[in-house]
């Protein structure tokens, strides 16, 4: 059953995703969540996460800082407040193109997200030890 609460950011551990990227995880299955789940991912200066797709629609509101989204009808510069909309199995992706960290809010449509990479067609699990931007799962 799940319960009404308020998630505090530092109490939460981050997922380190490899290249100084980390996720922060919210509202998800793990807390009772039926039908959607978000967090908060923070992406050093020049920080990205490559190409990819999910089974799942994608809501992403840039907090801080300033990047480009990926569509496929271009590159959009974003800054904090714009907030993209990506259909499920919409290439897409977002790179830190400014100075400071840039900080998103993403919103998924389930909880049970998988990312599928565009360059490898590599499907994982959402924030598993396997979904890393170095390659590299984690231990």
């Amino acid at each position: 059953m799940s319960i009404p609460r308020i998630l505090r950011i530092n109490e939460i551990s981050p997922v380190e995703r490899g290249n100084n990227i980390k996720t922060y995880p919210l509202a998800g299955e793990m807390i009772g969540s039926n039908v959607l789940s978000n967090g908060i991912t923070c992406f050093p200066k020049g920080g990205s996460i490559p190409l990819h797709t999910h089974n799942v629609e994608e809501t992403v509101t840039i907090l801080e800082g300033e990047g480009v989204c990926e569509l496929p009808d271009g590159i959009h510069l974003v800054k904090p407040f714009d907030t993209s909309f990506v259909p499920a199995g919409v290439v897409h992706c977002f790179r830190n193109a400014g100075d400071t960290e840039m900080k998103i809010l993403w919103v998924y449509g389930g909880t049970s997200v998988t990312r599928t990479y565009t360059e490898t067609g590599e499907t994982v699990n959402q924030l598993s030890p396997s979904d890393r931007v170095d390659g590299r799962a984690a231990d």
